[in-house]
């Protein structure tokens, strides 16, 4: 958008108030006590050991938002948000906008990493609970399984009979190609935790007997062999280039020969502002990773050559980490 006015300057310039309001009522799970008894301000506070007189400030900051429902002097989780940010709730997103809330004591650290007064440290080890890490691979499934056959259809999925999902998470992408293509056969490789959840996952879609679950690092292992399709999943961005250039030559390795590999990622222009969500992701790499980033499709295809592909081309441009980059083994 263009700017015409100092109001909408401002207007940008505050639009973090109501996210650290949301962000705050997720850290102090309000939308799961007040989900569905309607509880008064005093007995929310005696719950969780509050200051009344400010949680009732953030209660009525949240109901202004429409997250709450305020009547009289009690407040209640209101009906449109509670599927999603109830902790129990079957398609709650709380862990991602927890996972928010991890990003912006991350991000509180920008300027000074551009002034080079600090380093960003990049990534943390994950202190999740495995409690607390089903519940966010959980959510990534409920925000990704909508878009999935949607992606899987313009990867043309049809002649491939075996599957390599690369850092697959629960299977959401292993799910939608199944159904896809019901004579494929599929591999899903990730972190021995993750590939216990995606058991789970496929048992539930009458799948499980059709993938190899195969734990692994992919910083530290190799793939197993014998696949005709690779899918990389929202992994390069987290990756320096060597680090994508050692995972290229390791699919390479496990794809049969005129095997695809199939990226999904951020693919930028080469102005590196278009799409505007692949701009502000980057900044996300810069803070949460050593030297990921979010590459142009040149950069993607110089990487791919390398390794030893051929055939690169941009099957599907994308503005929310959708566009998709196929190459072939020769």
């Amino acid at each position: 958008m263009n700017y015409g006015s100092p109001e909408e300057v401002l207007r940008l310039s505050q639009n973090f108030m109501e996210s650290r309001i949301l962000l705050s009522g997720a850290e102090l799970n309000l939308f799961t006590i007040l989900n569905p008894t309607p509880l008064s301000a005093q007995e929310v506070a005696s719950r969780i050991g509050a200051d009344l007189r400010a949680l009732t400030v953030l209660l009525d900051a949240l109901s202004a938002m429409n997250l709450l429902v305020k009547k009289s002097e009690t407040y209640q989780c209101a009906k449109s948000v509670s599927p999603f940010l109830s902790e129990d709730a079957p398609n709650s997103v709380l862990p991602m906008v927890l996972h928010a809330d991890h990003l912006w004591q991350r991000w509180s650290g920008l300027t000074d990493v551009v002034r080079s007064t600090i380093v960003s440290k990049g990534a943390v080890k994950s202190s999740r609970s495995p409690e607390e890490l089903h519940a966010f691979i959980g959510a990534m499934h409920i925000i990704a399984a909508p878009r999935a056959d949607e992606i899987v259809a313009a990867t043309n999925p049809g002649s491939s009979k075996t599957l390599l999902d690369v850092g697959g998470a629960s299977g959401t992408y292993t799910i939608a190609f199944l159904k896809a293509v019901p004579e494929m056969k599929a591999t899903l490789f990730d972190k021995p935790e993750v590939v216990d959840m995606a058991r789970e996952r496929l048992n539930k879609a009458g799948l499980l007997n059709r993938v190899t679950l195969v734990p692994g690092d992919f910083y530290q292992d190799e793939f197993p062999h014998g696949h005709d399709l690779a899918f990389v999943s929202a992994i390069i961005h987290q990756n320096n280039s060597e680090q994508n250039l050692d995972l290229f030559n390791k699919v390479l390795r496990s794809l049969n020969r005129g095997g695809r590999i199939l990226i999904r990622d951020h693919v930028m222009e080469p102005d590196r502002i278009h799409p505007k969500d692949g701009a502000i992701f980057a900044i996300n790499m810069l803070l949460g990773t050593p030297g990921g980033s979010t590459y142009t499709y040149e950069e993607i295809k110089t990487g791919l050559l390398q390794a030893g592909f051929t055939h690169v081309h941009l099957l599907k441009k994308g503005e929310h980490m959708d566009a998709l980059v196929e190459a072939l083994k020769p």
